[in-house]
């Protein structure tokens, strides 16, 4: 696929851990656009498991430098105001299920109406059943699982 000149795209989510199959997409976006955006969205009705800030520090950190043309930056606010102050004209976003399709058909129609273009990525099928939040609950049941070492 022949990469759009001068394509600003963004690839937001809360990335609550930063999975597989959120830097497979970003993997496959890079090479599809000059440059990508991984957008961290700050969202007061998500309870993540830290600040954006360390969150976008992460990410940052499993980004091959010679990934050169991928950024990650954060954002309160709506996806859209964030690419039209940066330029951007299109949301990336990944698909893992077709149930996940009825949802994204209504942000891409509403991104849209306010001058911005969706593209889905279906996720690979071995990438498709890990989401953050099962991650974030494997995560979990890990930590509480007692150790070997303290029965002896």
């Amino acid at each position: 696929m022949a990469r759009a000149h001068g394509s600003l795209a963004v690839y937001p989510g809360t990335f609550d851990p930063f999975t597989p199959g959120h830097r497979d997409l970003v993997a496959r976006a890079r090479v599809m656009f000059d440059r990508i955006i991984v957008l961290l969205a700050v969202n007061a009705d998500k309870q993540p498991t830290a600040e954006a800030t360390a969150r976008a520090a992460r990410v940052r950190d499993t980004m091959p430098a010679a990934w050169a043309n991928v950024e990650v930056d954060t954002w309160t606010g709506l996806t859209t105001a964030y690419c039209l102050r940066r330029g951007a004209t299109v949301i990336v976003r990944g698909l893992r299920t077709a149930a996940d399709l009825r949802y994204e058909y209504q942000l891409a129609a509403m991104n849209e109406q306010l001058g911005i273009q969706t593209v889905w990525l279906p996720s690979r099928p071995q990438l498709a059943a890990t989401s953050s939040t099962v991650a974030r609950a494997y995560r979990s049941a890990q930590s509480a699982r007692p150790s070997h070492n303290a029965q002896e």
